[in-house]
This record gives C-alpha cells, structure tokens and sequence, in this order.
C-alpha cells in the first residue's frame, strides 16, 4: 500500500457506504464500436467564442455559481475568467509542483459546497526532498478570485508517478452526486500497476474529500484522462487513452476490473497487449473504443438542457491527436448508439485537451497545444 496518512485499503465508514451507493451500475453487453456517423439531421449549429487566450497546456476548467470560470495549466498556475468577461491570475503557491512530460498540474474541480466554503481541488505532480508522487490538494480562494490559499495540503498523497519521465499521470477529478471524490490515475508505465489493487496507479480511487480515506473503486486502467457523470442516472464513464489501438470509454461498475495487463514475462511494459483483455476473467468490455487506431481522446462531458436540440444528452470527448470533439449518443443502459465529431470544432482549434459543461448550461472547452497559444473556449447552440 502506498505510504499516506489518512487513507485506508479498503476504506470503511463513508468510504464504504459510497461504494455501495454508487456501484450499481450494470457492465455493457453490446458492441463498443458503432459506424461513424455524420452530423444528425436537425443538429444546432454550435457557435464558438474564445473566452481566454495566451494560456500553455490548460488542463481542466469549472465554472462557479457565480459564473467565474477556473482553469488550471499543466507547467503550473490558475487563471480566473469573471461574468463581465475579465480575465486574470490567481495567485497560488506552486513551489512543488513536479512537472514532466504529461504530469504537472491536471485535474481541476469545485467542491459540491463551493458557494459558502470558496473551495475547490487539484491534482497535481509533487516534490518534497527526494519524494516525487501525484497529491490531491484542497484549496479555497478569496471572493474577488485574486488569490487561493492551500487548506489540505495534501488531502490525498502518495499517488505514484513517473518520476523518470511523467508518463501517465491521469488525473481528472470529479464529483459523485452523494459527495464522494472520484480519482482517475494513469499507471505510470509500470506493467503490473494496472492489476495491482494495492497500487493507486491505474485506477480510479473513490475518496472522502473531508476526511482523505481512500478505496479503489475500479481497476485495470491504462491511464484515466476523463470522468463523467450522466445526469439523471447513477452512470459513471471513464474516458482512456489507448496504447497505438482502442482509446476507451468505459461504464464503471464498483470493483470492476477493465481488462489492461500490459506486464510482460519479464516485468516489463508491453504495449502491444490489448486495452481489454478479454482472457482475464471477468473484465470488462468498453462501451466505446477507437479501434485500431487512437485518437487521444480526453476529458468527458454530458450535454444537459433542453437549448441542445438534438444534441440533449450526448457525451462529449476531448480528441487530442485527432483535433476535434467526439460526441457519442449512448442508449439508456450505457451502450453505444452512435458516433460524430462537432463540425465546429473539426481541426479548427488543434488538440482539445477538456470539454466541460458549466452551470451556465453552456460547453466550455480547452486547446492543448502549447506555447502560450492555449484557449479556453465557450461553445453554445446558436
């Protein structure tokens, strides 16, 4: 078990109840791959408006309910964009933050109590002394979004990462409608991490945000770069990146293993095995994946609301190396109906590393391709 305080292996008390509450959902049984669809007939035309520019690798956004906007970048700092359309730092302290290759400052989201507590929490790359792993950091922020304070520093330590290389860091964060944290994390590039439960690394952990106790709530992950709730249902969907085949979407199930072992006879990392491999007993098959080619899919969102037309309900992912959103219309039980890319959105901005719906009902959206060109996007139906 990785070394932390305030963590357990199977964590009892709240920990436990949520893995009760929240583990009920049913494993897909049909076809992960449906053909390639083009725009639906009567689908509203998106228009896109660019909120903040001159950001560098932009990891996640959140939106409060005052409408603020909160985005992270990966080499470390937060900007706010406020309603009026003003857009500046907020001071942080980031003197430790491990920065390398795909791990850096990642995941980003507010606590369900943001309004009275200002809180919000980070997952990001970390350095004490020679000690290198990936925290979960709880923060507030002043009400004129200036600066933000750290007030569980870690909430959750002792993640493991690649030191080496910063190679699948995961690590998006999201709530359960009960309150509890979810967690994905990337394997590390360490073949037996995916299988291992005593590992944190490749999984996707379910944590209590007020005490810091930690279970692994699903396994067998490669390396987790999206987390989605459908609303109006207890559905979880993880969003996977693939190795040079079958970036994944998958329907979590509490316990559930997905499938990736890529350690191979002689310990190492073998990346020619499958994303699911179905010859381990009882894995669990996407319920999207790219196929033999990847994409680089990341992030996930629902659209929710009425103003969507007939894009009410779809999920929406991220495409980093493919450029563009990827919308997916599930059936009711999880499983794929149908596939399209946003028209809008195609090889126009670059990689798009977050999709995000905010409170405001609106898509918000974050390029990644570096060198201070970044953007955070507003999309809505025109």
């Amino acid at each position: 078990m990785p070394p932390t305080a305030r963590r357990l292996a199977a964590g009892p008390c709240m920990v436990a109840a949520l893995l009760l509450a929240v583990g009920c959902t049913a494993s897909p049984s049909s076809s992960s791959r449906a053909a390639q669809a083009s725009t639906p007939t009567g689908a509203p035309s998106l228009e896109v408006a660019v909120v903040a520019d001159g950001l560098d690798h932009p990891w996640d956004v959140a939106q409060a309910p005052d409408g603020t906007l909160l985005v992270d970048e990966r080499a470390g700092g937060l900007t706010a964009v406020l309603p009026n359309g003003t857009v500046q730092e907020v001071q942080a302290d980031f003197g430790d933050l491990f920065a390398r290759g795909e791990t850096g400052l990642m995941g980003l989201v507010l606590d369900p109590g943001f309004a009275p507590n200002r809180r919000f929490y980070t997952c990001q790359g970390a350095t004490h002394g020679t000690s290198t792993s990936i925290e979960v950091v709880g923060w507030t922020v002043t009400e004129d979004w200036r600066s933000a304070s750290r007030v569980a520093d870690p909430l959750i330590g002792g993640i493991p990462v690649n030191s080496d290389t910063g190679r699948h860091g995961g690590c998006r964060l999201r709530f359960t409608p009960d309150g509890a944290l979810l967690i994905g994390t990337g394997d590390n590039k360490v073949g037996r991490n995916p299988q291992d439960r005593t590992s944190w690394a490749g999984k996707v952990l379910l944590a209590d945000p007020a005490t810091g106790e930690v279970a692994v709530w699903t396994y067998g992950h490669r390396n987790v770069q999206g987390l989605a709730l459908r609303p109006g249902t207890d559905q979880i969907f993880s969003v996977e990146q693939g190795t040079s085949r079958d970036d994944e979407v998958n329907l979590l199930r509490a316990g559930g293993n997905y499938g990736y072992d890529p350690e191979g006879a002689d310990g190492g990392y073998d990346e020619s095995v499958p994303m699911t491999d179905t010859g381990i007993p009882g894995a669990i098959p996407a319920v999207w994946s790219s196929g033999p080619q990847t994409i680089a899919t990341s992030g996930g969102t629902f659209l929710d609301g009425d103003q969507w037309g007939s894009y009410d309900g779809l999920m929406l992912l991220g495409v980093l190396k493919g450029q563009g959103v990827l919308a997916l219309r599930l059936h009711g039980d999880g499983t794929l109906q149908e596939q399209f890319r946003l028209p809008e959105l195609e090889g126009r901005y670059g990689r798009i590393r977050t999709v995000q719906q905010g409170t405001d009902g609106d898509l918000y959206v974050t390029t990644d391709n570096g060198g201070g060109a970044d953007q955070l996007l507003k999309v809505t139906p025109g």
